[in-house]
């Protein structure tokens, strides 16, 4: 984790690495904890594609992504969820507490996440939260495209 908070004191953004005692694995457990809007949290989800893995930063209020429109924004045949062993080899990390920033992948960015001061995500340690201001997402990711 030293890694990552040297890559959040490098940019000018607001943020806070906030310990819990249990994990926080899902939307609703982090809207709860932290008193938030389920589209403050906002998941890293690893993709593979037939262009490689992508991380896909996504705001908690959706239900279902639309894994076609995602794979004609990457110009993908495919598009499909990583398996947790390839989300592990990839990042180094378990499904559900993945890293918000600072992986070294190309990043699908939900921009409905610009709509709150603050969001909520994984820092790669089940029992640590990352609350940052959601435009730091774009320079600390190598965003290659956005959605809404």
């Amino acid at each position: 984790m030293n890694d990552l908070q040297e890559i959040l004191e490098r940019s000018e953004y607001k943020y806070e690495l906030i310990h819990h005692e249990k994990p926080i694995l899902t939307r609703q457990d982090g809207s709860e904890y932290f008193g938030i809007e389920v589209g403050q949290t906002a998941p890293s989800l690893i993709l593979k594609t037939d262009k490689g893995f992508f991380v896909l930063i996504v705001s908690g209020n959706r239900s279902r992504l639309d894994f076609e429109s995602i794979a004609d924004m990457l110009g993908c045949r495919k598009v499909k969820l990583a398996s947790p062993k390839e989300v592990q080899k990839v990042t180094g990390f378990e499904v559900g507490s993945v890293r918000m920033v600072g992986l070294d992948l190309p990043c699908v960015l939900d921009i409905s996440l610009f709509d709150y001061d603050f969001v909520y995500g994984g820092t790669g340690q089940s029992t640590f939260t990352l609350k940052i201001e959601p435009q730091a997402l774009i320079q600390l990711n190598q965003v290659v495209t956005t959605f809404n």
